[in-house]
């Protein structure tokens, strides 16, 4: 890792990031019970069984760090992860949130989860950003459409990452990235960089770490002291 702080190597950086210790710290349903705000947060939001807790293992190098399950709506509330060495002091928190969209329980526990997903994005001033998980296979549902509109509305940093490239053709690949692309020209909170990634393969694991690097460097500088990341 470079500390040329002209010329990070954040692939590097991103790398030795992940490759921290990380633990499950906190868990709650309701908004009042959140952890106290404290370093960078990170959010994983997507439809139900879209790959969240997949991709959270592969991430982190982790085989159970999250729960992985073929039910819809098995993640009820916010799940809190704290990377780093030290889990009081993190260097960054994972936050993985409910799925929306179709869920194996009752309207109204939906609808209690979209209201705890809401006021968690527009109140939480150490959320860096929310990563949308979208199946490649399929892009843009209007499912997803609504959570992008919601988080255009929130103000809040967006970016959307493609699972299931490996059941993606490769031949197709540019193609739906590109009509991703155009999509999210149209919504002011969005990055407009896409990310396509096999949680199952590790393709694309790499750019995710590296952009997550770059925005804490974006943030604070000092994370990424020697005496941080080793």
């Amino acid at each position: 890792m470079t500390n040329d702080e002209t010329n990070p190597d954040f692939a590097e950086i991103g790398r030795k990031l992940f490759a921290q210790p990380c633990e499950f710290i906190w868990a709650t349903a309701k908004i009042g019970e959140l952890p106290p705000m404290g370093p960078a947060e990170i959010a994983f939001a997507g439809r139900s069984n879209v790959g969240k807790s997949s991709l959270l293992n592969a991430l982190t190098g982790r085989k159970a760090l999250a729960r992985i399950s073929h039910t819809p709506g098995r993640t009820q509330q916010l799940n809190f992860f704290a990377l780093g060495p030290d889990p009081n002091a993190p260097l960054l928190r994972l936050v993985d949130m409910p799925g929306y969209g179709y869920a194996a329980v009752s309207k109204e526990k939906v609808a209690g989860w979209t209201k705890l997903m809401q006021d968690f994005l527009r109140g939480r001033a150490s959320l860096a950003r929310v990563f949308v998980l979208i199946d490649g296979r399929h892009g843009v549902k209007d499912i997803d459409g609504d959570m992008l509109k919601r988080l255009d509305q929130a103000a809040l940093s967006y970016q959307v990452v493609l699972t299931k490239r490996d059941e993606v053709k490769k031949g197709l690949i540019e193609k739906t990235v590109a009509d991703v692309q155009a999509i999210l020209r149209g919504h002011p909170a969005a990055h407009p960089d896409v990310i396509f990634l096999s949680s199952h393969e590790g393709e694309g694991l790499a750019d995710l770490r590296a952009t997550v690097a770059r925005l804490l460097f974006e943030r604070d500088r000092t994370i990424f002291a020697p005496t941080q990341i080793g």
